[in-house]
């Protein structure tokens, strides 16, 4: 591992490494699950700071990212590793006696987003995937296929606040009449077409017309904030009283459905004069500190971390009523 939780072979930069470790407060003999292992430089922290009677669980539903985990991990009696959704983590056994801790590293992984294979980017040709998990589900390409226009604008206007969702869907249902829609190239290139050139104001980067749309439909082939909703239920639920709950956002939806989260079990809701009171709050969560972001000198190492959120909980005890 290099400085900064890098791993070597792959070159990869975990986002916000150290505040992340920082936020989850590991102890040696803890038991932590990374449910977003990637290429483990989050992973490989935690690690660090375990003890024989230590415990790192990770899970991934990529499986080039389990290859990468039993490769560098598996020979670890303190690992266990389990391919699937984080979404699913409720139902391995390894975490049925309770976890100190749980990191989230949301979206897509450098590797991921390098690969033209993997048909993430808008920038690279390659084949229109986008799954995670490239055994399960349909391909952007199948869905594309076979959505109505209606479906198509819905996704990208609700999963990527794309404003040219209608014009966008119109274009690729046409395209579509002629020959099915591929390649991430073709896509990008129709998107690009459909949308006009918007003038980006004196320092502002320039944003591909794309991005939005690729955005939205790898969120819904993957049912990314689904999944996210379900995890952190179950997360919540697999937490020790003291352990820490630490999720990395990317985009203003996933952060959303994090910080209300953890809103909704650290703070009661507003009171309604009108209406008697039901029942009485026991929040279950305390909420450390607001949204964290990366620092100048992560940024100038990492472009990617610029959009990063990171948000940290610590489980409350039960409190006897």
């Amino acid at each position: 591992m290099t400085a900064g939780g890098a791993d070597a072979r792959s070159g990869h930069l975990p986002v916000m490494f150290g505040q992340a470790l920082e936020g989850l407060r590991v102890v040696a003999d803890g038991t932590y699950l990374d449910g977003t292992f990637g290429r483990g430089g989050h992973a490989r922290g935690v690690l660090s700071c375990l003890g024989t009677g230590g415990r790192l669980l990770l899970m991934d539903k990529d499986p080039e990212a389990i290859a990468v985990a039993e490769r560098d991990f598996g020979a670890d009696p303190r690992v266990s590793i389990r391919r699937g959704s984080f979404a699913e983590l409720g139902e391995w056994d390894a975490t049925a006696a309770g976890l100190d801790g749980v990191l989230f590293d949301l979206g897509v992984s450098s590797p991921q987003l390098d690969v033209a294979g993997r048909g993430f980017s808008f920038g690279k040709d390659g084949p229109l995937d986008m799954r995670m998990d490239p055994d399960a589900g349909e391909s952007a390409a199948q869905w594309l296929a076979r959505a109505d226009e209606v479906d198509i604008a819905d996704v990208l206007w609700t999963y990527g606040e794309e404003r040219m969702s209608r014009r966008i869907a119109r274009a690729i249902v046409a395209r579509r009449g002629e020959a099915p829609l591929t390649r991430t190239g073709e896509l990008a290139e129709l998107i690009a077409a459909s949308v006009p050139r918007q003038k980006r104001a004196p320092g502002k980067p320039d944003i591909h017309p794309a991005t939005r749309s690729f955005q939205a439909i790898r969120i819904h082939v993957n049912r990314e904030l689904s999944d996210l909703e379900t995890g952190l239920e179950a997360a919540c639920e697999a937490l020790k009283p003291g352990g820490r709950l630490a999720v990395i956002s990317f985009h203003s939806l996933e952060d959303r459905i994090v910080k209300r989260f953890i809103a909704g079990r650290a703070k009661p809701p507003p009171a309604n004069r009108r209406l008697p009171e039901t029942t009485t709050f026991v929040p279950t969560l305390r909420a450390l500190g607001g949204a964290a972001k990366a620092d100048a000198d992560e940024l100038a190492g990492n472009p990617r971390a610029r959009s990063a959120v990171l948000r940290v909980a610590e489980k409350l005890a039960e409190v006897r009523q």
